[in-house]
């Protein structure tokens, strides 16, 4: 649910489907969709430099950590997040992340189209969410280089974020 949600068809790759669970433990059911790894919205960088620079898995489950928070609290765009589940947004985010850094972890979430229907995420609520994810990096020491690189990869996705 960010600038950093928007599905785009690129992988060149093969891409296998299998079957996603509705919810793992501690999370609430959903309807049942293909997992692949096309779902993530963008293809992951190459190499392992920016995994590196995002503190690897550890960083990056604090940055979700506190991007999702951020989120939640944020009297601008928190309407939007307050009926979702947490766990499955912090479990799903972090698996997008960390595979789109190329940090060694596959994406199980829903396309990005599918997960932020009937949202009503403005063009506003975006640019928020961006600055939310901005704040996260930076108070996890990502150079400002590496946060640039990893929203220039996300910002396709708009389009299948914003509806209005």
């Amino acid at each position: 649910m960010s600038a950093v949600f928007s599905l785009i068809l690129m992988l060149a790759m093969p891409v296998q489907e299998v079957a996603a669970p509705h919810a793992m433990p501690g999370e609430e059911p959903v309807d049942p969709y293909t997992a692949s790894p096309s779902n993530a919205g963008a293809r992951p960088f190459e190499g392992d430099s920016m995994a590196r620079a995002f503190g690897g898995q550890a960083g990056i489950g604090k940055i979700v950590d506190r991007f999702v928070e951020a989120n939640f609290a944020d009297p601008r765009i928190g309407e939007i997040f307050a009926n979702h589940d947490r766990v499955r947004l912090r479990r799903t985010l972090f698996e997008q992340f960390c595979y789109l850094l190329n940090a060694g972890c596959s994406y199980s979430g829903r396309d990005m189209k599918t997960a932020h229907r009937d949202l009503g995420v403005q063009q506003a609520d975006m640019n928020r969410l961006v600055e939310n994810l901005q704040m996260a990096m930076t108070a996890e020491g990502v150079s400002f280089a590496a946060q640039n690189r990893f929203l220039s990869r996300l910002a396709p996705m708009r389009g299948d974020v914003v509806e209005r």
